[in-house]
């Protein structure tokens, strides 16, 4: 759709719909497993706090953290030593949560489509940003650090 916003936090939000869409259409598919809701509750944990430590980096280096815009700076420091992409990580790491906590097998579905979407449609065209805004230094970043985990 022209003029709907294409952000990460719409896919996400998706992703989230559908899992509690499948668990309303097929309860059947569904489980509900103790250890499933302890590992969902763990996920949950890990993923906002990384959500909350990369976008600190943002705000410390002054530079925006909406796709599509031009970074001022390359951030290379804290989770983004491990990961190219972490708050991306975090949003299928909220997914697969989710689906968890739902017992959701469809839902771990949702979480692999989310990441594909947020590799394709966000991922890989923050890199090109990168490469064209800073040049040898974004090349060797990308070189030294997995753009997933």
């Amino acid at each position: 759709m022209k003029g709907f916003p294409d952000l990460p936090p719409l896919w996400w939000a998706a992703s989230i719909a559908l899992i509690y869409a499948a668990k309303w259409a097929l309860p059947e598919l569904h489980v509900d497993w103790a250890p499933l809701s302890l590992l969902s509750t763990f996920l949950l944990g890990a993923a906002l706090g990384l959500v909350v430590w990369s976008a600190w980096w943002f705000w410390r280096k002054r530079t925006p953290i909406e796709p599509h815009h031009t970074p001022k700076t390359l951030i290379v420091e804290g989770p983004y030593k491990l990961s190219r992409n972490p708050i991306y990580l975090a949003l299928v790491m909220l997914t697969v949560s989710s689906a968890l906590g739902n017992g959701s097998l469809i839902g771990l579905l949702a979480a692999v489509a989310l990441w594909r979407v947020l590799d394709v449609r966000f991922a890989a065209r923050e890199e090109a940003l990168l490469i064209a805004t800073f040049g040898d230094e974004a090349r060797a970043y990308l070189g030294q650090t997995r753009r997933w985990i």
